[in-house]
């Protein structure tokens, strides 16, 4: 989602004057005071991070944030000697410290032959959800190889570290016995599933946060394809063999449009989402804000050739008038689409959900499900949930130059719309979906999106509701609660697909790191997963849980808040989870904890359950 845009990055009050000219020393104290201080020491938003949540962050990923990354807008107007400077004062660390060997971790032997990939065979997890054409992160019997039965003995098997991170938040892909996983530095690895050992890297130009989807055989020629997006809006077809790149696209210009939502292939195309962190300019005074349209990209899967582009707002921004400072505001902007589209091969139609409006004028195609021709990328209707949500951040008690009339209330959504089939015998279909504002929405994709039914499950807030992926089987559609440190933060509902009324609700559980504050709260903002007879949940107070669909009873449950010994070598610890959530493959449960953003606690471990004999 968008909120991203406070991950391991500075949010900077621009101060018309220079700190320091060019051969002196930059007055790091002075910088944070000038620059940093009026967000991250006085800002009561609660996405900006304080000055102490960056306590240990590596420095070079601050830079990088604000020479080339999501900041590069901020740090613009300050010299490379006042970005390190700041860095090294917020991380208290040193720009240029060692880093684990790249290749620490690598295989010793060479691993079981990779047979040609194929979909239907042997366990994997492909992309966001086994299913590209139902999006609902459930994952059948004979792929999970787990049961019920089976959970209560879950052991760690393995630990694997990312080197210099503070969040884990990239969804990992599992065929033929490889996972694939990317990473906050851009380095993406093929991991050996049974051991973590390394068998290839791969380093993209940006990080990457979306699941790398596998494609199948790409004609006669024996290469298996692997799809991602980075955050410069860059797209990669690699062969999963060997790691090696076949293409590169980039599919959007915007300097902070980013890929988040995983890639989803059909037939001869690749379609990309794309997101970005414009809205994080509200404390900007120079910054003309804004100007990012989401879209979807289809590519042709062999060449990375675009077949379409379709943007969420067909209108181009325009100038609306001037900013508190005098600066150029254009409009309209925003409805980023931050989450994988979902393929309805019976009516040739994708499915995207997208987020809210950055300036006004509000459109009817923000915090909506769209429908979008497979063939053209033309739009076949729209359904809003929320109207008129046009925010961005840093508008509360003493809301920046960029802030609109009305701040809305950030109600976008961040989960895929997930395609259920609620009548076996007659085969009628409902789009289900969870949003930011606490309700869970069944829509008809026959009659244009029309509300079928509606589930208050949270509050709602811009950390609130339903964040980053709810799941169904064939029962139920099961929906996590984040809502910061209200009362419902952490319950998860469980709702009948057929009426929408409640099958059952559990309750929050007892928190694993400590007291309910910001940065330990039983919040579920990471996408859940089922198998069945088990929902498996990730929560912001770093516990992994599963629970048993039959009545929410905790089956078994895991405190990733320690430090673990790693398969690679690299110092690592559990904190917050969120993001991608847990997958299960092959008789194994994978995770990764860590989520240095949204309030959360920073880690970098991917971890790996199996069942003991």
């Amino acid at each position: 989602m968008k909120h991203s845009i406070v991950i391991s990055v500075i949010v900077f009050a621009l101060s018309p004057s220079r700190i320091a000219t060019a051969g002196q020393t930059p007055n790091a104290s002075r910088l944070y005071e000038d620059r940093c201080a009026s967000c991250h020491a006085k800002s009561d938003d609660p996405r900006i991070p304080t000055v102490a949540s960056f306590a240990g962050r590596p420095v070079q990923s601050v830079i990088d944030a604000l020479t080339t990354g999501l900041m590069r807008q901020q740090g613009a107007d300050l010299t490379p000697a006042e970005r390190r400077a700041v860095a090294e004062f917020v991380t208290g660390g040193t720009a240029g410290s060692s880093t684990p060997a790249r290749t620490a971790g690598m295989c010793t032997t060479p691993p079981d032959p990779f047979p040609i990939f194929n979909p239907t065979r042997g366990p994997n997890w492909a992309g966001w959800s086994p299913a590209r054409d139902k999006n609902d992160r459930f994952q059948p019997a004979n792929q999970a190889g787990l049961t019920a039965a089976d959970v209560p003995k879950l052991k760690l098997e393995w630990a694997f570290g990312f080197p210099n991170a503070t969040a884990a938040r990239s969804m990992m892909t599992v065929a033929s016995g490889r996972l694939l996983v990317g990473s906050q530095s851009g380095l993406v690895y093929a991991l050996d599933a049974k051991s973590g050992c390394i068998i290839w890297t791969f380093q993209a130009a940006a990080g990457v946060r979306s699941a790398i989807t596998l494609g199948g055989l790409t004609g006669n020629v024996p290469v298996a394809p692997a799809y991602f997006g980075d955050g410069r809006s860059n797209v990669y077809a690699i062969d999963i063999l060997t790691g090696r790149q076949l293409w590169m696209r980039k599919v959007d210009d915007h300097p902070s449009s980013h890929v988040t939502g995983a890639p989803v292939v059909f037939e001869g195309n690749v379609y990309v989402s794309v997101a970005s962190g414009e809205e994080g300019q509200g404390g900007n005074a120079k910054y003309e804000c804004c100007t990012f349209r989401g879209s979807v990209v289809a590519l042709n899967r062999i060449t990375g050739n675009v077949v379409w582009k379709a943007y969420t707002i067909p209108e181009e921004p325009r100038p609306i008038g001037k900013n508190k400072s005098g600066t150029t505001r254009w409009g309209p902007s925003g409805a980023g689409v931050w989450s994988a589209p979902t393929v309805d091969p019976k009516r040739r139609v994708l499915y995207v959900a997208t987020g809210n409006n950055y300036t006004e004028p509000a459109v009817q195609t923000s915090d909506a499900v769209m429908a979008l021709s497979l063939n053209t990328g033309a739009i076949v209707w729209t359904a809003q949930m929320t109207p008129n949500d046009v925010f961005v951040t840093g508008c509360g008690a003493n809301p920046g130059p960029n802030c609109p009339e009305t701040n809305g209330p950030d109600f976008d959504f961040g989960s895929s719309p997930m395609l259920v089939t609620v009548d076996q015998y007659r085969g009628r279909e409902l789009i289900v979906i969870g949003q930011k504002s606490g309700i869970g929405w069944a829509l008809d994709p026959d009659n244009k999106g029309a509300v079928v039914w509606q589930y208050r499950a949270g509050q709602g807030s811009a950390l609130g509701g339903m964040e980053f992926g709810s799941a169904a089987d064939s029962e139920n559609a099961y929906f996590g609660v984040a809502d910061g440190l209200r009362d419902t933060a952490g319950q998860l509902h469980a709702v009948k697909l057929t009426t929408g009324e409640r099958a059952w609700l559990a309750m929050p559980r007892p928190l694993f790191c400590g007291e309910r504050v910001r940065g330990c709260s039983p919040a579920i903002l990471a996408a859940l997963t089922v198998i069945p007879g088990v929902v498996f949940a990730g929560s912001q107070d770093g516990g992994l849980r599963a629970y048993s669909t039959a009545d929410g009873s905790v089956l078994w449950e895991y405190d990733t808040n320690r430090e673990f010994q790693t398969v690679n070598g690299v110092a690592a610890k559990g904190a917050s989870i969120n993001g991608p959530g847990p997958i299960v493959v092959g008789g194994m449960v994978f995770v990764n904890s860590g989520y240095g953003a949204l309030g959360g606690r920073p880690g970098n471990v991917l971890l790996a359950f199996g069942v003991e004999p």
